[in-house]
């Protein structure tokens, strides 16, 4: 089995997880200057802007970081059910004295289907892209690798994991049910066996022959531990760098962090049209209406989900936000990046 530390020339066994509307080139690179891995989230940008954040964060470190894609199936558009979905939500525009959107379209291309991300990722050739989703076909696979780029995608069973293996991805993200933001399972309408973070590693140490990489709930050096004794040789940690002031977190989802909503995550669909643990706030109490119609498919959802969220941003509003976080987020530390890793690593070895 090959070292992932080795081959990403870590000097620390910590991934900063790519966090889309809150990673930053600043963050990513104060992680890797402290011998981490450190990443940015493009799934959300159009090439222009990927292009803008890789620029920025290579000014800022000399280091291999990681750039992560979202390889959603492509969201079937229905009239219907999303002009139904707009007419459940106008009241809560109207609370805002706002409207929603006259109509829903897709707001983020799938990388499965974006040449020109394809092209800009082969020109610029980042040391790492991860996958979020699923995968891309073999071909992009393929020409990726000749970049020399190293590639992981997140799984959330043995199956998924077993594509990753079997497509030719160097190392596995093994996402438990505790993790924050959106759940990486390949189809949003498969079954979720919603296995835990402990659980789900020893699973795909035991039957795979590539690295595994712990995900979901880490909040400090002894959950990285604790994954490391399970045969994970890295653990990706999200909530953790929430707090981070190099973060794009906003106030109200910092103020939320450090509230008792840590303490009520919530799996919800209804902010994006995926299943995705987010803080307790006004918008995922939507959730708990048996009333509700459908929701539409990811990312038609998250258009008028942010639409709403900029609406109740205007009047002051600060709970109809994506304030994605997993079930560790009462464990969260409001430090520089480079502190957090530092304080992780002394952690670590206070549990030796």
């Amino acid at each position: 089995m090959s070292t992932l530390l080795q081959k990403l020339d870590l000097k620390i066994p910590i991934i900063q997880a790519p966090m889309a509307g809150t990673s930053t080139p600043a963050m990513a690179a104060a992680v890797c200057n402290s011998g981490a891995l450190g990443s940015i989230a493009i799934g959300a940008a159009t090439p222009a802007q990927a292009r803008s954040m890789i620029n920025e964060t290579r000014a800022l470190t000399s280091r291999v970081f990681n750039v992560n894609v979202f390889c959603h199936r492509e969201p079937h558009q229905d009239q219907g059910r999303e002009t139904k979905w707009l007419t459940a939500l106008e009241p809560y525009f109207k609370k805002m004295g706002a409207s929603p959107p006259p109509a829903l379209h897709s707001i983020y291309k799938s990388f499965t289907v974006d040449d020109e991300m394809l092209r800009l990722l082969l020109e610029l050739a980042p040391g790492v892209v991860s996958f979020h989703f699923g995968l891309p076909d073999r071909d992009c696979i393929k020409q990726l690798r000749r970049a020399g780029t190293v590639l992981l995608a997140t799984a959330t069973s043995l199956d998924e994991a077993k594509l990753i293996a079997e497509a030719g991805i160097d190392a596995v993200v093994a996402q438990g049910y505790e993790a924050g933001g959106h759940r990486g399972i390949f189809a949003d309408d498969a079954r979720d066996d919603r296995l835990t973070t402990a659980a789900l590693t020893r699973i795909l140490v035991c039957n795979l022959s590539i690295p595994v990489i712990a995900a979901g709930g880490i909040m400090d050096g002894a959950g990285i531990k604790a994954c490391l004794a399970l045969g994970a040789q890295a653990a990706q940690l999200g909530t953790a760098f929430i707090g981070c002031p190099e973060s794009a977190a906003d106030d109200y989802y910092r103020r939320a962090l450090f509230s008792p909503a840590a303490f009520h995550t919530v799996m919800t669909r209804v902010i994006s049209g995926r299943p995705a643990r987010c803080l307790a706030n006004d918008f995922t109490a939507l959730g708990d209406d048996r009333n509700l119609p459908d929701v539409p498919d990811y990312p038609i959802a998250y258009h008028v989900g942010k639409e709403l969220n900029a609406a109740a941003r205007k009047v002051g509003e600060g709970g109809y936000g994506a304030q994605w976080a997993g079930q560790g987020a009462p464990l969260a530390r409001a430090l520089p990046a480079a502190d957090l890793i530092a304080r992780l690593q002394a952690e670590m070895a206070a549990a030796d």
